[in-house]
Order: structure tokens, then C-alpha cells, then sequence
């Protein structure tokens, strides 16, 4: 094996130490956040050198369910306040490290091609709206939200018998968008992402604020990392990254 020559020696180090200290950090995102973590990950990558994000998108619910059985994540940001009080209750969050970070609305959409759309959201109990894309309460939040607005204007029982279950919210939306269902219910920001093929009709009041709520997962082995990009999601740069997709502030 050649030796190396003495000038190669501090290039080598060097390349050995960048290698050691970069780190990969995995993020499990609700589905709604999808298009803004993959924009968000430059800027922070960008003040982290040599790390790299990893993102595993889903409905909030069931990345509870894979972090809970052991799969690798380091950050958990949900949908919903809900999902993260269940991982602080198990224990799977570093909870004095929890932040809110961004904000949404709950919205009523139709097919873009719909010749007729709800005035009012107790319009929905009239034949005309057969199939309703409403995302699985159980462990979507969207579809929790959903269930709770419908549950407060008396509209649930009349709805529920016409729900199409969506696994999650860009479901929902696809099932609007290909015209399968004759309305659907969703978030604001998923709205405006095919404002070609969905028309937004309403905006429905939440009893809970629409909240997304962030937290390094307790089993990270990356917990200065994981902590840095809690932190990092509430910074101006992030803050203009997440208004630019629709996000409000918490």
C-alpha cells in the first residue's frame, strides 16, 4: 500500500472529521407539511454542515404508531396538539423541548368542474352530496377537526353514513381533485396546491386552533441536532419558508 506524502496528510484528517461529524436527521412530518420541510431543508442544512435531513411524511396518527413500536426518527412535528400530548403521554418526546410552529384553517372543498357547491356547511345533509373525502378521525387530524365542526353544527350524523375515509389529507384531496367525491374536507394549504382542479367553498371554525406542534423524539440519538431544528422551524428564515406555502403563525 503507498504511503502518503506529508501534504496529503491534512487533507485526509480534514475529510476524516467532516465524515465523523456529519449526522443524518430523520423527521417525521404530518402529510400537510410535505412540500414545505422539502424546502425547508436547505436552509437549515445550510447552517448545519455536513448534516442532512431525512423526512418521513403520514398522517400524524400513525407515525405516533411507528415511533411508539421503535422505528427511527429524531424530530416528530404533527398536525394536530392532539397527537403530540398522546407521545408526551407515552414518553417518545423530549417535551420541555416542544414547540408550536406553524398554523393552518380547515376548509370545505369541491371539484373545480362541480357545477354546484355548499353555501353553508348544513348544505352538506342534502342528497346532492352522496361521498364526503374526510380524512380517519382515529388517526388522522384532519379528519378529527373535521368530525368535531360537524359534531358542533349537528351535521355528523347526516355526514358520517357518506364519509369516503382518506389515510390522510392529501388523500382527501386527490379524491376531490379526480372528482371521486363530491366534496372534501382539508386544510387550507393542501387547498391551494391544485387551485386548478379543487375550488375551496368554505372555512370552517375549529373549537381548537389549527396548531402544528414540533418536538425532538425521546429515543433520538441525535438530541443536540434534533433540538437545534425544533428551534431552527421558528426562526424568521423558516417562519418566511412556511408563510410562502400558506403556514400562519402559531
Amino acid at each position: 500500500m503507498p504511503l502518503l506524502r506529508p501534504a496529503a496528510l491534512p487533507l485526509l484528517m480534514a475529510l476524516t472529521s467532516l465524515a465523523a461529524g456529519a449526522a443524518e436527521l430523520t423527521v417525521s412530518a404530518a402529510t400537510s407539511l410535505t412540500q414545505a420541510m422539502r424546502d425547508l431543508a436547505p436552509v437549515f442544512e445550510a447552517a448545519q454542515p455536513g448534516h442532512r435531513l431525512q423526512f418521513n411524511f403520514g398522517a400524524s396518527g400513525a407515525l405516533l404508531q411507528q415511533i411508539a413500536k421503535g422505528a427511527p426518527a429524531d424530530v416528530l412535528a404533527s398536525a394536530d396538539q392532539e397527537t403530540m400530548d398522546q407521545a408526551q403521554a407515552q414518553g417518545l418526546i423530549r417535551a420541555a423541548q416542544r414547540r408550536d410552529f406553524a398554523r393552518n384553517e380547515l376548509v370545505l372543498i369541491v371539484p373545480a368542474a362541480s357545477n354546484q357547491a355548499p353555501k353553508a356547511l348544513a348544505d352538506l345533509a342534502q342528497p346532492a352530496y352522496a361521498r364526503i373525502a374526510i380524512g380517519l378521525p382515529a388517526s388522522v387530524p384532519v379528519g378529527r377537526y373535521t368530525q368535531e365542526a360537524l359534531q358542533t353544527a349537528g351535521l355528523w350524523p347526516s355526514v358520517e353514513p357518506r364519509m369516503i375515509g382518506a389515510v390522510n389529507v392529501r388523500q382527501a384531496l386527490d379524491y376531490v381533485a379526480r372528482a371521486e367525491v363530491d366534496a372534501g374536507f382539508v386544510y387550507a394549504t393542501d387547498a391551494a396546491l391544485m387551485p386548478d382542479k379543487v375550488r375551496r367553498v368554505l372555512t370552517l371554525p375549529t373549537r381548537r386552533p389549527v396548531l402544528y406542534p414540533a418536538a425532538p423524539v425521546a429515543a433520538s440519538t441525535q438530541p443536540a441536532l434534533a433540538r437545534a431544528f425544533v428551534d431552527f422551524l421558528l426562526t424568521p428564515a423558516a417562519q418566511a419558508v412556511l408563510a410562502r406555502h400558506g403556514f400562519g403563525r402559531p
